[in-house]
């Protein structure tokens, strides 16, 4: 994820207020959100509907009190609809759920699954999005999650979750979930600085040209973090929040993009080329590009030349704006849970100029 402070100094660097800031993969909405607070407008697409409910949810805030209007709603038709009916559809899941959830609490969250209306209603996206991003987490360490223990950033397969449950001697604890929600709605609304809304789609970067025709020529910069070279796969990792969003109860693989994870860097290369060309559209002559990359089984040296080959690809005038600059990557949080994991070392960032 972005850190806050990194998307704040790229966009006070490099724009201006009222000027367009773009990201083609907004994941988290951090660039969005940022954006917002600094006066700029902001837009987005991300093609994982995790990513876009709640980047979305950033783009577009309902108030506090239209959510919590909202979740006294809900909790009243759970209260009238007969338990036996969630029982029955929590007893009919794989058993990684009955392990991962408390009883009352998957019955809540099962209600809330079938409720919300979070691909069109701002409201209830907003809600989905706080179910999400308290969906898991590390029960030992916070009561702010509705899991037993588990990574707050990625789920972990079900047949080794319940192994590491099981010989950990872990069981879930009861969460009122409803309760919950009006507390983090509090906390993510109450006294927010006034700023303006932000466009997000569900959309393939290589065709947000296609779906943000009224952005061309328009964006002055581009702040963005693009998938990593055979790093993760976001579909697999992400499989229990895509779940709640309506997904299959286990993980899945390349059924909302095959270029999810590249494995062969050609194919990388040529994906964010690609990228590049279907960005270009929407972009002002003289915008600026913000690139933070990271990758397993490529140096340095080789990811800067290859990243610049794909831009200059695309935009012929391109130059780096400063020298690019690299960061070492400490404490994976996934090292707790699979300590033989390995993952990216290091990112870089770069920062281009455009001259078409």
């Amino acid at each position: 994820m972005f850190p806050e402070d990194f998307v704040r100094k790229q966009v006070q660097a490099f724009s201006n207020k009222g000027d367009w800031v773009f990201d083609p993969f907004c994941g988290r909405g951090t660039t969005i959100m940022e954006s917002l607070l600094l006066g700029r407008n902001a837009a987005g697409s991300d093609i994982n509907p995790v990513a876009f409910c709640v980047s979305r949810a950033k783009a577009e805030r309902p108030t506090l009190a239209q959510v919590t209007t909202r979740i006294d709603y809900l909790q009243q038709n759970y209260e009238k609809i007969c338990s036996d009916q969630w029982e029955r559809v929590r007893s009919a899941l794989p058993p990684f759920f009955r392990r991962a959830f408390f009883p009352t609490t998957l019955r809540e969250l099962l209600f809330l699954r079938s409720a919300l209306d979070w691909r069109t209603d701002h409201t209830d996206r907003f809600i989905a999005a706080l179910v999400l991003g308290s969906l898991h987490g590390e029960m030992d360490r916070s009561s702010a999650y509705f899991s037993n223990q588990m990574p707050r950033t990625i789920c972990l397969k079900p047949d080794y979750s319940l192994r590491y449950w099981r010989n950990k001697g872990l069981f879930p604890k009861k969460r009122k979930v409803f309760d919950m929600l009006k507390l983090k709605a509090d906390y993510r609304l109450k006294d927010l600085p006034e700023c303006g809304n932000g466009r997000v789609m569900l959309v393939d970067a290589r065709h947000v040209a296609a779906i943000f025709r009224n952005l061309r020529n328009k964006v002055a910069l581009v702040v963005t973090s693009p998938p990593y070279l055979n790093v993760t796969r976001y579909e697999e990792d992400q499989w229990l929040r895509l779940w709640f969003l309506g997904g299959e109860p286990r993980p899945t693989y390349g059924k909302i993009s095959k270029d999810d994870r590249h494995e062969k860097a050609s194919n990388y290369w040529e994906f964010l080329k690609e990228c590049w060309s279907g960005l270009a559209p929407l972009l002002k002559d003289s915008a600026k590009i913000v690139v933070r990359l990271g990758a397993i089984g490529i140096d340095e040296a080789e990811m800067t030349r290859q990243l610049k080959l794909s831009i200059g690809a695309i935009f012929s005038n391109a130059r780096f704006l400063r020298e690019p600059a690299r960061s070492e990557i400490l404490g994976r949080q996934t090292k707790s849970f699979l300590p033989k994991s390995k993952g990216c070392l290091f990112e870089m960032d770069y920062v281009f100029a455009l001259r078409r």
